[in-house]
């Protein structure tokens, strides 16, 4: 499958490309080089990857790997089995998509990022073997990935879909357990305009005799993900609701604590991620862990001593007076509002938004006035010019909506003025918007 510049959110920054050594030049000409490759239609098939990695000498095979898909919640679980997994001593890949300020943060070793120099290195001695196969963006980013991963002799892998599941570049892996979260409305011209159509391409991720293990809530999504888990001979299926229950979940400014009951044994547990929600997406982790069985199984056992080291970039992270929250459907917008007013951080808040102009952009500007007494709308630097929203369209309608609303067009204006007034900052909508603003804050997406 191809990612063009409407799927992959993250193109190179031209920002700090000069280095005495030329190091930092050569990086940014070969990740321009690689964003070229995400032009054109979604190519449907795995054709590509699979020769591509068999060049390779299918690196996705040297190591064990959990698979995570779903619409909203799987950079959560992946976090989640990210700590579980290094706090037990393994030595742990994660692969993520989007990046939120340097592309390396997509392939991490140990919660270390792939360094430029070795991102550069591997572009330029593939990029005969992608242009010869016509391998498009994700497909050429999955393939480095894997190969790091083989190289850095990792013991376990976390793989999180890129777009769907069923043709996601990432589907060619044979997983411990393959794990989607909750469904919902997204990426609609790819995967269907109905959460059945959409549920039905994320659960293309389950496999014969391979652990299933379904997490959405909505009873009619999470039966059509049971019956696919079937269909594909998926064993054993481990499903929410029915094998494992969430309950009395609490969100404060600390994280969130829950109550996890398993074949009738209750477990009080502590996730650091702020939100409801966060409590499933923890718990759907822990059933990737129980359903690999064996020393896995044992990792979830210790669940308790080893959730406090979960992180998650870019997903109510604080660095007071700023709260960063991507939130890039509605659904996430009411995720965020939901976390902000159940830990009170204090008042007046600002929320500083840019959204793509294909995203429901009006629902996520309803959920943030909730919660903030002024919006600044404004352009994120390194959004794609395709895919940017209207201002003035967005100005007149939200006046129109009587919301809170100032439009200021300068990112870095933005950013000022809503510091200058508020006492909190949400900076909130696509991952550009976030990623712009902690480079232009200098806050690090991977710092402890």
């Amino acid at each position: 499958m191809s990612r063009g510049r409407a799927l992959d959110p993250r193109a190179p920054r031209t920002v700090g490309t000069a280095g005495p050594d030329g190091s930092a030049t050569e990086y940014h000409a070969a990740l321009r080089r690689l964003f070229a490759r995400t032009g054109g239609a979604w190519r449907l098939g795995l054709e590509r990857v699979r020769e591509l990695l068999d060049q390779l000498g299918n690196p996705h095979l040297a190591y064990p790997v959990f698979h995570v898909a779903g619409t909203n919640g799987k950079g959560s679980t992946v976090a989640t089995l990210d700590a579980l997994l290094r706090g037990s001593g393994l030595r742990v890949g994660r692969y993520t998509s989007p990046h939120l300020v340097d592309f390396t943060e997509r392939v991490v070793v140990d919660g270390i990022a792939m360094s430029r120099d070795e991102v550069t290195a591997w572009l330029t001695q593939w990029e005969p073997a992608l242009t010869a196969l016509g391998a498009t963006f994700f497909e050429a980013t999955t393939a480095m990935a894997f190969s790091y991963f083989a190289n850095a002799r990792v013991d376990v892998a976390i793989i999180e879909v890129g777009l769907g599941g069923r043709l996601d570049a990432t589907n060619v892996v044979s997983p411990l357990a393959a794990g989607v979260t909750q469904i919902g409305f997204d990426h609609m011209e790819f995967l269907g305009d109905t959460l059945p159509a959409i549920a039905g391409e994320k659960a293309g991720i389950y496999k014969a005799g391979t652990p299933a293990v379904v997490g959405d809530t909505n009873p009619e999504i999470r039966t059509l993900l049971m019956d696919r888990a079937m269909s594909a001979h998926a064993t054993p299926i481990l499903v929410s609701g029915r094998d494992w229950q969430v309950r009395d979940v609490a969100v404060g400014a600390q994280g969130t604590s829950f109550t996890l009951e398993v074949d009738g044994r209750q477990r009080r547990l502590t996730t650091p991620l702020v939100g409801h929600f966060q409590a499933h997406n923890t718990a759907v982790a822990l059933a990737m862990l129980r359903g690999a069985g064996g020393p896995w199984a044992a990792i979830e056992a210790n669940a308790a001593a080893l959730l406090p080291g979960v992180r998650l970039a870019g997903r109510f992270h604080r660095a007071s007076p700023w709260l960063f929250d991507v939130a890039h459907n509605a659904d996430g917008a009411e995720t965020v509002v939901n976390n902000l007013l159940a830990v009170g951080l204090p008042h007046p808040i600002t929320a500083v938004v840019c959204v793509l102009r294909d995203k429901d952009w009006r629902g996520i500007l309803r959920a943030v006035a909730r919660a903030a007494e002024r919006i600044v709308v404004t352009m994120a630097p390194t959004a794609p010019a395709n895919r940017t929203w209207d201002l003035h369209e967005v100005d007149e309608w939200a006046r129109g909506e009587g919301l809170p609303v100032a439009r200021i067009d300068d990112f870095s204006s933005a950013l000022a003025q809503a510091r200058a007034e508020a006492a909190t900052v949400l900076v909130t909508g696509s991952f550009h918007t976030v990623g712009d603003a902690m480079e232009r804050l200098q806050v690090h997406p991977l710092a402890r």
